[in-house]
Formats: C-alpha cells, structure tokens, sequence
C-alpha cells in the first residue's frame, strides 16, 4: 500500500464509503445525500437553509436540488424564519424523522463495526492526520506554497 498516493486511498476508500451509503439508501428511495441532509437538520428546532449548505459541505446547488427532493418525498417541510422574514427553516416531517432515525441507525452501525477492528490509537491518529490535511486545505498551505517556487 505504499505506493499509493494519500489522495488515491482518501478518494478510494470515500467511494467505498458512499457506494456503501448509497446501496443502503437505496432500498428506501432515497441517496446518500439526502440521508446526510436528514441528519444535518435539527429534528427539534428545524435549521436555517443557507447553514445546511456550509453544514454539510455541499454546493448550493446540490443542496437545493437535494432539498426539493426531499421536500416532494415528505421529508421535509420550509417554514419561514420568525426572526428573519427572508429566511428559511427546514423541518424534518413525522416521515422525515423516521427516515432520520434509520439514517442515524446505519451511520452508527458503520461506526461500531470500524471500531471493532480499529484500535482507539489508529483511530485517533486517523483523525489526526485527516485534520492535518483538512487544516493544510484550508490554510492553503498545499498549492499556494508551490506557486511561489
């Protein structure tokens, strides 16, 4: 596995990840997406729209092509915001929640069979070297640098 790039084995194992989610999600009529969009909404109090978008690190417009998908499956409704009249609040509906709760239930299950053949220190270091590289992305300390040379 060492001559592989870390960007191969980070885009390969994420394909796995969401043909895996999406094979999952499948069997109700829904993506991926759409579950992570359900648990990314507030189930009490709803969430704003434009924070759903940076929540979920999604485009504009996927997250409005996702979002009228889901509003037409019934699983999500927009309120106006109280406290801002331009604004919208995306509710989870009674369906919505219930899809929500088997999203959250297959995201646990991966979660708890990675651990049971992860130790705690790979994990940690695994997200440690994922923050160092998210950071780097970020700071844009990986191709600004380069152009400078």
């Amino acid at each position: 596995m060492k001559d592989k790039t870390i960007d191969y084995v980070l885009r390969t194992t994420w394909l796995a990840v969401n043909k895996m989610y999406n094979e999952e999600a499948a069997q109700f009529g829904v993506t991926m997406a759409v579950g992570f969009a359900l648990l990314s909404i507030d189930p009490e109090n709803g969430t704003p729209s434009t924070s759903l978008g940076p929540k979920m690190g999604m485009e504009a417009t996927s997250l409005s092509r996702t979002l009228k998908s889901m509003e037409a499956r019934d699983l999500i409704e927009r309120r106006p915001n109280p406290e801002d009249g331009r604004g919208v609040i995306i509710h989870l509906t009674a369906f919505g929640r219930e899809k929500r709760a088997y999203a959250r239930e297959k995201v646990l299950t991966f979660n708890d069979a990675i651990r049971s053949k992860v130790s705690e220190d790979q994990l940690n270091n695994f997200y440690e070297v994922a923050e160092i590289i998210n950071n780097m992305i970020a700071n844009k300390q990986i191709y600004e640098n380069s152009k400078t040379n």
